[in-house]
């Protein structure tokens, strides 16, 4: 069982902001693969099964909010007896411009309180990442990533997710390696 995590905070007044866009990932994985979310309140999530590349896969929205989204990734993974080298987390990085994506194999949390709490709940950081970079506002971090996207940027963000199914589906049939040599020069702008 593969299982892909998007990483978000539950309710409306947080959609559509920086640190949601794990969740949006899923969503557009989720429409991709014609799967629908069930909550399932055990693990503190909302879940959705389907199959891509021929493989069982278990997308994961943690209703935790982001600090604690280990609370329900580590319960999930254990239940479901998946190795870590099963799991691949999406996340937003306000260290990576808006536009850019980076796989990683594993690594630190890198200052995401969510990774963070993944890592802590899993005892380990070997876990793939899927990093979708929202920039950052220096002055207001948590304004930036609890913020609203300006439309321009919006725009962007869409044209990214659209693309994320095709990474995870990468990851699934050619493995990190390729994967991340495929997309780790992506970069996508808005062309006028």
């Amino acid at each position: 069982m593969k299982i892909v995590v998007g990483l978000g905070n539950p309710g409306a007044q947080y959609a559509s902001t920086p640190h949601s866009v794990g969740f949006e990932a899923v969503d557009a994985l989720a429409g991709k693969l014609g799967i629908a979310w069930e909550e399932k309140r055990a693990f503190k999530c909302l879940m959705a099964r389907g199959t891509l590349a021929g493989m069982p896969v278990l997308l994961v929205k943690p209703q935790t909010f982001m600090n604690l989204s280990g609370d329900s990734v580590a319960p999930v993974v254990k239940y479901h007896n998946a190795a870590l080298d099963d799991l691949i987390v999406i996340q937003d990085d306000i260290d990576l411009p808006l536009g850019r994506v980076r796989l990683r194999k594993s690594g630190s949390c890198g200052g995401h309180n969510g990774i963070r709490n993944i890592i802590e709940r899993l005892g380990s950081p070997e876990f793939k990442r899927i990093k979708i970079g929202v920039g950052k506002d220096r002055n207001d971090v948590i304004g930036h990533v609890l913020g609203k996207f300006d439309p321009e940027s919006r725009k962007l963000m869409d044209a990214i997710i659209a693309d994320v199914p095709q990474m995870v589906e990468k990851i699934l049939v050619e493995g990190i390696d390729r994967a991340m040599n495929a997309f780790n020069g992506y970069e996508r702008t808005l062309r006028p």
